[in-house]
């Protein structure tokens, strides 16, 4: 079956992928196990999808009560994807799409207002793309106190020990894939 809507006002709306393997979506076992867990923070959440492939994170927060979303992601396959996927669930003024590389700065969110309150960044696998997400996120100074950070990892890739602005709260494994759940703690 293909990518779709979990649960909340779209359960059950196809999304379109990005073909090829540059762009692995988070399958829909697992996200619904991420937003079982999220329960009802993900109501009236100021939500940023980094890495966001087609969307599918950001899209399923706002299908279940989030309130905005901002869409990040570098790759020129993934970029009309979710855009696509933006207008089928016409949630064009719910969210923003924005094309930039994660790895160098997150200065395209520079001092966010609102601030943002959940965060899912789903990075390529081993490509060592974490610590610089965060360090990058964290000098955004874009994110609330106490924001929900998911980000879904090769097991094999852990997450960065030496961050001081993020706590890791659990993690939970899912095959080869874990899925780190962090709060912003400065």
């Amino acid at each position: 079956m293909g990518l779709r809507i979990i649960s909340g006002s779209l359960r059950g709306k196809k999304l379109q992928a990005v073909r090829g393997r540059q762009v692995r979506p988070t399958a829909d076992r697992l996200r619904e196990s991420i937003f079982n867990i999220l329960s009802s923070r993900v109501h009236e959440a100021i939500v940023l999808d980094l890495f966001a492939g087609t969307g599918a994170l950001g899209i399923e927060a706002i299908s279940r009560g989030a309130e905005y979303a901002v869409f990040i992601d570098n790759s020129p396959e993934a970029l009309p994807v979710i855009a696509r996927n933006i207008e089928a669930c016409d949630y064009s003024r719910l969210t923003k799409v924005i094309k930039w590389d994660i790895s160098k700065n997150l200065n395209c969110i520079k001092s966010s207002s609102p601030p943002f309150n959940m965060v899912f960044i789903d990075p390529p696998y081993n490509r060592n793309l974490i610590k610089p997400a965060l360090r990058n996120l964290d000098r955004s100074n874009s994110l609330a106190q106490g924001a929900d950070v998911v980000i879904e990892h090769a097991a094999a890739e852990p997450i960065p020990a030496n961050h001081k602005a993020f706590e890791i709260d659990h993690q939970r494994k899912y095959g080869k894939t874990l899925v780190s759940f962090l709060s912003y703690v400065v």
